[in-house]
């Protein structure tokens, strides 16, 4: 057996122990300090919405508007009772439904035009213990350089996350074997800073090729894109960063791609937002890809 698909055996029982320490007092610093934060800097956030032709509106935020902090408190709290919610609608999903829903979501994406269509993408290595969407078949697709006939083609370049510190920062580094892939201090799986052959790693940020696909996580999403994550940050703040590299560079900017299982999907208008937040362009869940931006439509096979 390769390596990769003794890896991919591995890969729930390894990740089984991972991520022990998601809620930890450092976690609630953070979010206190991001509510504080939102009441002195200007931030913006893209939303989209869906009803007949899909436009996107861009609602901004800036230091000089008049914010109530009880506003911003109770947009918090509805969050965080949301985060419980979806939680334990994921706890509570049925183990065969689990693997039949990751099971479709992952052919969904492997089988699709903008999938097969990307060159460079970012994805997430998926953590059972975070009940997050199945990717080890997307990443060993990718990784193995063979298209669904098993024929060989062109090796997408493929960035997976690497968290920082425990302030929301967050890096992509480029992953090229699972050989690379090494367990943080939260117990999250995330590739080393220097590769099996003793090279350092890519970091997307300093590549010269824009990436054209995120695959991402969440813990719950709605029909207008809006994105629920589990509260630190990483992905909006790294997502805001890129974005703007990529208005700098005067690149396309890349498709933002959510999985989602069926308990993640909520009501529109039920994930309340802020200028931190943001928006996917489409999600894929059991059923289907569910464009929401123009920019989804237009690459919607």
């Amino acid at each position: 057996m390769s390596a990769i698909g003794s890896y991919i055996q591995e890969w729930p029982a390894r990740s089984q122990t991972m991520f022990r320490h998601c809620k930890t007092t450092a976690t609630r610093v953070i979010r206190k300090a991001k509510e504080v934060a939102l009441i002195t800097h200007p931030r913006s956030l893209a939303l989209s919405t869906l009803s007949g032709d899909v436009t996107r509106t861009v609602v901004t935020m800036n230091k000089d508007d008049a914010i109530d902090p009880q506003h911003l408190d109770a947009i918090f709290q509805q969050k965080r009772s949301l985060r419980s919610k979806v939680r334990k609608d994921l706890k509570n999903m049925d183990p065969i439904q689990r693997i039949q829903e990751d099971n479709a979501i992952q052919n969904i994406v492997l089988e699709s035009q903008w999938f097969r269509a990307s060159k460079s993408l970012c994805a997430y290595i998926s953590c059972p213990t975070l009940r997050e969407v199945d990717t080890s078949r997307i990443v060993s697709k990718i990784l193995s350089n063979q298209d669904n006939e098993g024929n060989a083609q062109i090796r997408k370049k493929l960035y997976v996350p690497r968290v920082e510190d425990r302030n929301s920062n967050m890096r992509m580094l480029k992953l090229s074997s699972v050989d690379d892939l090494i367990t943080n201090s939260m117990n999250i799986l995330e590739p080393a800073l220097v590769d099996s052959n003793g090279n350092e790693c890519d970091d997307v940020m300093q590549a010269r090729e824009p990436v054209d696909l995120f695959i991402l996580p969440g813990l719950a999403f709605d029909r207008s894109g809006r994105r629920l994550g589990r509260s630190g940050g990483y992905y909006d703040l790294f997502l805001m960063k890129y974005q703007k590299l990529a208005q700098e560079q005067e690149w396309k900017q890349p498709l933002l791609v959510a999985l989602a299982y069926t308990p993640q999907f909520v009501e529109e208008g039920a994930i309340p937002v802020t200028p931190y937040d943001v928006a996917v362009d489409a999600v894929v869940s059991p059923s289907g890809f569910i464009p929401i931006s123009p920019v989804a439509l237009e690459r919607f096979d």
